[in-house]
């Protein structure tokens, strides 16, 4: 069964016949009658009662009827979402915490004033797992640091981040991992790349990581930094929503390798999907990748 045997079938209907539908559709009657016939044949039923040259619709007309014109306006549905100027329906957008505490509530604000009709799903995690999300089409976009290339995805530079070390408000000034004292991290999860950047930066020199402490938020390790427990990366973004920034001290990195990070907006490729064309379009009003 194909769309336009539902469009031959709700025309025969709505013209009363089959020699009007054919006009109405500009087909040969002929056509017509073999397509309602094949239609028919397909589903096991009869569709019409023919009363010489008068067509009724039988009880199983009348229920394919009713499906037919529900399933042709969601079908029109669909065709005008994907053209539509204003999107509407479900956004399903992944992210860091960092880009989401810091970066998103204004360009999210501004997103929802335009565009009402949408509704947002924001899911937090690493950037693994977000590719892997995007990549299964569980999310529609996410928002990542330096994503590895794959052919599959498209991306789109966002936010220029600098990395920082964050301490206790007392602990001297750090310019190499051999001033860290003591030598514990306040990480996230492995897959984290804030993460990958710390350990590559004690690795430089002979300073092994000596504890590492897992943590599941940025409010969390800022609480662990500002009582001692240890020391953090993060973007400088992450300590202007901070209230307590006396309690901390902030230290820059040096190297140009481990203080900086690139959020990319990514998604798939060739999934044309306004809502995420539109959230792009806001995002770089947003952007400080192109100034950096």
């Amino acid at each position: 069964m194909e769309l336009s045997d539902l469009r031959i079938f709700r025309a025969v209907v709505q013209r009363g016949g089959i020699t009007s539908a054919a006009k109405q559709l500009n087909r040969v009657q002929s056509n017509v009658t073999t397509r309602i016939q094949n239609l028919e044949e397909a589903l096991g039923v009869l569709l019409f009662i023919r009363e010489g040259k008068r067509l009724q619709l039988s009880s199983a007309g009348r229920v394919l009827l009713d499906y037919a014109e529900q399933i042709l306006a969601l079908v029109e549905q669909t065709r005008l979402a994907v053209h539509e100027a204003k999107p509407f329906g479900l956004l399903r957008l992944g992210t860091m915490e960092s880009t989401a505490a810091a970066r998103l509530p204004r360009p999210l604000c501004e997103y929802h004033e335009r565009y009402p009709e949408v509704s947002i799903e924001l899911r937090t995690g690493s950037p693994r797992e977000q590719i892997d999300l995007v990549l299964g089409g569980e999310l529609d976009a996410a928002l990542i640091a330096d994503p590895e290339r794959d052919e599959r995805l498209s991306t789109l530079p966002i936010f220029e981040e600098e990395l920082v070390l964050v301490g206790n408000a007392k602990h001297p000034l750090i310019a190499s991992p051999l001033d860290v004292q003591p030598r514990t991290v306040l990480i996230f999860h492995p897959g984290c790349p804030h993460r990958s950047r710390l350990e590559g930066w004690f690795g430089r020199v002979d300073a092994p990581i000596e504890r590492m402490v897992e943590l599941t938020s940025y409010h969390a390790m800022l609480g662990c930094a500002a009582a001692g427990m240890g020391v953090a990366l993060m973007p400088l973004s992450v300590l202007q929503t901070y209230s307590e920034r006396s309690s901390l001290s902030i230290h820059p990195i040096r190297e140009t390798d481990f203080n900086t990070a690139t959020t990319f907006l990514i998604w798939r490729r060739n999934r044309e999907n306004p809502a995420v064309a539109r959230f792009a379009e806001v995002l770089l009003k947003h952007s400080n990748a192109a100034r950096a």
